[in-house]
């Protein structure tokens, strides 16, 4: 919300609690007047109306005193301050209430809600986690108990903490909120990737197993246990595990692309390699999958015929940069020493624009890169960084 409308509302909250306030002696049969809350009010529209902001702010908090109708305000205006980047101010106004005496036991919990999200904007992360910690134990209503567990499990994940956050987490908060389950699949997925630094296959292999039980899309689970099958060189069991990733998610064929095709080479099994990409091509035209068995053609035959047959087919079924790229390097590759110095001009430009052009986006927020993070950078989701697609991708 627009801090000039925020402004508006407590400007508003000022004149309705002078409004009540009037009434109320009126009703006490004390005098209404109240010189000094009127002359602060119309100070502080003035400052408002001049569009000096922050000093009709500091009128009106002066001005708005603080009771059961106008906490609310109160807490609006911190978090104004938390939003315009001054969580310090906010703090200040939320530990101000804090220590109100007639703060109600809901009301001062809501206030500490606050106080813990200025603490986390500040970067405050022990402070924060004093106060979560305290509503999750003892917090009275339930919704705000929900909202301090999800503001606890990100600080949690913030730290590294990924046993500490799924404690918290699990079981409601995966079971209620699709993001988080997600999340707890990773965490797990962290976990095991430390254990398997660590030389702890089996611990490594139960939280790979979780994460699946967790959220039965999450591809990086079973990229992991394929790569601890192929470490015990169990090539085939590591084949079996890659190949249900097309399964949980399509897009994530060209990450699964590497250490099939080691498991399958490692095996000396082309011909089982050549059959499955022929397989994927017919659901999943990737740039990734047509070069890598159109390679696989080449080595198999001894000439690269079939290959050039594959990629020009597949170009007129689904154009691509990476596929022409390719073409190009297939064609110098076989003019053995005739080669032309405007298809080398050609190759170097293609392979110049893929070099320049990211391999992965984040779906929710558009953050590209080089590089696959699990978590995005930028947004901080889980498992929305995904190979880009189309003419410039897969």
């Amino acid at each position: 919300m627009p801090d000039v409308l925020l402004l508006a509302l407590l400007l508003a909250a000022v004149a309705i609690g002078w409004w009540l306030g009037r009434r109320e002696r009126r009703g006490l049969g004390t005098p209404a007047t109240s010189p000094g809350l009127a002359r602060d009010y119309f100070v502080g529209l003035n400052y408002l109306l001049n569009d000096q902001q922050d000093r009709a702010i500091e009128t009106f908090i002066g001005a708005l005193e603080v009771n059961s109708d106008t906490i609310e305000t109160h807490i609006a205006l911190g978090n104004l301050f938390r939003t315009r980047g001054e969580a310090d101010r906010a703090v200040k106004i939320h530990q101000n209430l804090l220590a109100r005496p007639t703060l109600s036991g809901a009301q001062g919990e809501r206030v500490q809600l606050e106080l813990s999200r200025d603490f986390l904007h500040l970067g405050l992360l022990d402070r924060a986690e004093r106060l979560l910690q305290g509503l999750v134990r003892e917090g009275q209503d339930d919704e705000l108990r929900q909202s301090a567990k999800r503001l606890l499990v990100d600080l949690l994940e913030r730290e590294g903490e990924w046993q500490a956050a799924l404690d918290v987490a699990l079981p409601h908060l995966v079971r209620q909120h699709d993001d988080i389950r997600r999340a707890a699949a990773h965490w797990l997925c962290e976990l095991a990737d430390q254990e398997r630094r660590s030389a702890s296959p089996v611990l490594a292999r139960r939280h790979l197993k979780q994460a699946l039980a967790t959220d039965a899309r999450c591809v990086r689970a079973n990229l992991l246990l394929a790569e601890m099958a192929l470490d015990t060189g169990q090539y085939r069991q590591a084949i079996r595990l890659l190949k249900r990733i097309p399964d949980q998610d399509k897009t994530f064929i060209p990450s699964m692309l590497e250490p099939l095709s080691r498991a399958y080479r490692l095996l000396d099994d082309e011909v089982g390699l050549i059959q499955y990409l022929q397989e994927l091509l017919e659901t999943v035209p990737y740039t990734s999958v047509i070069i890598l068995l159109a390679e696989t053609l080449r080595r198999h035959h001894g000439d690269a015929r079939a290959a050039h047959e594959l990629v020009a087919h597949q170009l007129n079924r689904e154009p691509s940069l990476g596929a022409v790229d390719y073409l190009i390097r297939l064609y110098l590759r076989e003019a053995h020493g005739n080669e032309d110095e405007r298809i080398e001009l050609l190759q170097h430009h293609t392979h110049t624009l893929l070099q320049s052009l990211p391999r992965h986006r984040c779906r929710r927020c558009g953050f590209s890169g080089e590089h696959l993070h699990w978590q995005c950078p930028r947004c901080r989701s889980w498992g929305t960084t995904k190979p880009i697609t189309g003419i410039e991708g897969e």
